[in-house]
């Protein structure tokens, strides 16, 4: 019976040593120019393909030597480990995703034995949420040296699909707004929706932020660190102008969590019939009145505190604003050229006109 693996060498002087499988008429290198240790590597191949489930054991046994705790340590300890040098918003992130129960699935069992298998039960038995945060554990055990390769490989993952986004409209915002009681709560809405901030950098405004003889105003986004701000509109200012004159704008809804906020103004909505939306919908409006507007992007890339096109773009890829059809544009541009004038683009028409 012919062995299921063959050696072969590529290059006549200082070849490299590949391994080739018979069956499959496939071959690999063995990144080696040395045929003792490519016969070693060939038999060690063999034994693997005859007996893998010793050749796991034996695995296991070397690993061991080198790290006693590896035979034992589980994805709970990953877990707990991932999250130690987390905080603030990241770390409530992390607590929160690890309470899926997707994850008592795999959290007792030691991750040398854990195979594609568990992971998959694991995604199917979870979220989008657990897709994105179990990449990050095998991530992790990886980079550590606690695992010698990954479980699933990053091509066998499932894709990440996000559930669709859309921006609040401006009847569903008075529709908020007309029912809001709480005065600081009302205001913030109203922000949210002048200055399409997140909703964390706009409850933490200060007046220190505020330039009160430009009517402007400048803030360092909590996310990425990146400065935002613009000026100041009429009735933004009258809202300002509503608010503490001194200190925090907000003085309570700044120290209320993230997820709180976002809870209240959830159960606003429900109470109206609001569906869809959430307060990061804010700013998903802004991008698209923007665009609409023709607001320039490098202004409401400043605007936002967003330093890539590709982000801006995906806020306001859902903005109507449209361009002239190139056949217009072209009739357009000839008249022009005849008559000596020039050709600008009408917002509200949305065709050329000669001015």
């Amino acid at each position: 019976m012919k062995a299921k693996f063959r050696l072969v060498k590529i290059g006549r002087r200082g070849g490299t040593y590949y391994i080739v499988d018979r069956d499959a008429g496939e071959r690999q290198s063995l990144n080696t120019k040395g045929k003792a240790e490519a016969a070693e590597l060939l038999t060690a191949r063999s034994e693997a393909h005859r007996d893998p489930a010793l050749n796991l054991l034996k695995a296991r046994v070397y690993l061991a030597a080198s790290d006693p705790e590896m035979a034992t340590r589980t994805w709970g300890f990953v877990m707990e480990d991932i999250i130690k040098d987390k905080t603030g918003p990241t770390l409530r992130r992390y607590q929160t995703a690890l309470k899926d129960s997707a994850y008592k699935l795999i959290k007792n069992k030691p991750l040398l034995v854990t195979l594609p298998e568990d992971f998959l039960k694991v995604l199917r038995a979870g979220t989008t949420c657990t897709n994105v945060y179990l990449r990050r554990f095998q991530n992790h055990a990886v980079g550590m040296g606690w695992l010698p390769v990954p479980v699933l490989p990053k091509k066998k993952f499932p894709k990440v699909v996000h559930a669709e986004k859309r921006a609040i409209t401006w009847d569903e915002h008075c529709r908020i707004i007309a029912r809001e009681t709480n005065l600081e709560r009302r205001d913030y809405y109203e922000l949210c929706w002048h200055f399409g901030g997140s909703q964390t950098d706009i409850a933490t405004l200060d007046n220190d932020d505020i330039d009160r003889k430009r009517h402007s105003f400048t803030y360092a986004r909590h996310k990425t660190h990146n400065l935002g701000g613009t000026r100041i509109g009429r009735k933004a200012w009258e809202v300002i102008e509503r608010r503490p004159k001194t200190a925090p704008l907000f003085p309570y809804l700044r120290t209320v969590r993230e997820a709180d906020r976002a809870t209240e103004f959830r159960q606003r909505c429900a109470g109206l019939g609001i569906k869809g939306v959430t307060l990061h919908s804010y700013r998903y409006a802004w991008a698209e009145r923007s665009a609409d507007a023709g607001y320039p992007e490098r202004y409401a890339q400043r605007a936002l505190g967003q330093n890539s096109k590709i982000v801006h773009r995906a806020y306001a890829k859902k903005a109507q604003g449209t361009l002239p059809s190139l056949e217009d544009y072209e009739e357009a541009q000839r008249k022009a050229e005849e008559s000596g004038k020039i050709v600008t683009l009408d917002q509200q028409t949305e065709e050329p006109k000669v001015a």
